[in-house]
């Protein structure tokens, strides 16, 4: 073969090659969609059915604009590629799902396109979306076309090169998304463990912030629920997996109910992007929901992350310093001995957000202060002051090491570098 041949038979492969990629990230999957539900309840009920699993996937929480008209969109959302923002999803026929049918919002959660069959970046979360059912996903959309009509603009993402160039999605969709529910073991398993699976899988995307991801974005492989950064926001979800100290292997069931209908619980308070899922949306879930949950995620083997918050102790000059400033700011709420005052103060000792792989939420905590979010159950959560502004970075990474390594917590040491990182992110 001469060096011609080759070169020509070469890139045959290589577009060959690309050819299949992109009909594998624009391809229709056959995902044995049901036609559109027509189960029995009235107009009225599935609009009410609908109402409830929007609040309990928090969809204001992309789709509203901080004091703007619910649904119209215009939420940023902050990542490593650059900035999104929520889309309209009132019926106005312009800007929002006014010409949208049944079928285009199915296809939407499920395949991750548009009517027109654009793809849809995966900042909207249909890799989780896929598992809602096709009832629940009709209960949605009758639920968001009673909505008012906002004639809003979408807003146009501010996307660093190249994540800007939309054709690409068809690259990451060939190598990191398949339409349909992945399959896994369900038998043995009880209504209320399958329930489970399928809000915290799907409507609830817990996934979404609770699973590592690599470098393009897309959740790692058999990670599970195993607690990861928020990608540009500088805030850590934890695992939910059975490990007993960085996970929920300590916690009980109604620790976990108690967490996600009040926004309080005798282990932690949720803080930060898990406050506003509570407040927005898991308040007003049923109990049988919420229980559903819990036992799905008690069921969660532990997956070896524990260790990955063990570290050499801290410097003895940094723990005298951080000892010095949680006495003097700390310990009238937390207590000398960092076990809180439930409901008021949550505990320090074994705080997921204090022995966490990452110290982003305790700092965060320490620089902004905050509030638990206000729930029926607790309508009005105790606050903790900022001290951003009377603390140093040195300050904050000395009494942030401190709680991480008091009281038997065994989590790493704060550096300097990592206080500025999240005082940014702050601002």
């Amino acid at each position: 073969m001469n060096k011609r041949a080759f070169m020509l038979g070469l890139a045959a492969v290589a577009i060959a090659g690309v050819g299949a990629v992109f009909w594998m990230g624009h391809r229709d999957y056959d995902t044995g969609a049901p036609a559109a539900s027509m189960q029995a309840d009235d107009p009225a009920q599935r609009i009410e059915r609908g109402r409830y699993l929007a609040r309990l996937g928090n969809c204001m929480g992309c789709h509203t604009e901080p004091g703007g008209t619910p649904y119209a969109g215009g939420r940023a959302l902050a990542t490593p590629f650059g900035t999104f923002y929520g889309p309209n999803l009132t019926p106005d026929p312009e800007h929002g799902l006014g010409r949208w049918s049944a079928d285009d919002f199915w296809r939407a959660l499920h395949q991750g396109k548009a009517p027109d069959g654009s793809l849809l970046y995966p900042a909207f979360p249909y890799p989780s979306y896929r598992n809602v059912s096709r009832e629940d996903a009709d209960a949605l959309f009758a639920y968001l076309r009673s909505l008012p009509a906002v004639a809003r603009a979408n807003r146009r993402h501010e996307l660093g090169f190249p994540y800007d160039q939309r054709w690409l999605v068809a690259v990451w969709r060939a190598f990191y998304f398949r339409p349909g529910s992945p399959e896994a073991p369900t038998q043995g398993q009880s209504e209320e463990w399958l329930r489970g699976r399928y809000l915290v899988e799907g409507l609830a995307h817990c996934a979404e912030c609770h699973t590592p991801r690599n470098r393009l974005g897309a959740m790692a492989l058999n990670a599970g629920l195993a607690g990861s950064l928020i990608g540009g926001q500088s805030w850590y979800a934890p695992p939910l997996t059975g490990d007993r100290t960085t996970g929920l292997g300590e916690w009980t069931r109604q620790d976990i109910v108690d967490l996600l209908k009040t926004g309080i619980s005798r282990r932690s308070h949720a803080a930060g992007p898990m406050a506003e899922a509570v407040y927005q949306g898991f308040q007003y879930a049923d109990d049988a929901d919420l229980n559903a949950m819990a036992a799905y995620l008690k069921s969660l083997p532990a997956v070896g992350t524990d260790t990955a918050a063990v570290a050499a102790a801290a410097a003895p000059t940094v723990m005298q310093i951080g000892g010095k400033l949680y006495e003097q700011h700390c310990a009238q709420c937390h207590g000398a001995d960092g076990r809180g005052r439930v409901p008021a103060w949550p505990p320090l000792v074994g705080n997921l957000s204090v022995v966490a792989a990452s110290p982003d939420n305790a700092i965060h905590m320490v620089l902004s202060g905050g509030f638990a979010p206000s729930t029926a159950g607790n309508p009005q959560p105790h606050g903790m002051p900022p001290f951003a502004q009377s603390m140093g970075d040195q300050d904050v990474a000395a009494v942030v090491s401190y709680i991480r390594q008091s009281w038997g917590n065994q989590a790493s040491s704060v550096s300097l570098p990592e206080v500025r990182r999240v005082r940014e992110a702050a601002r």
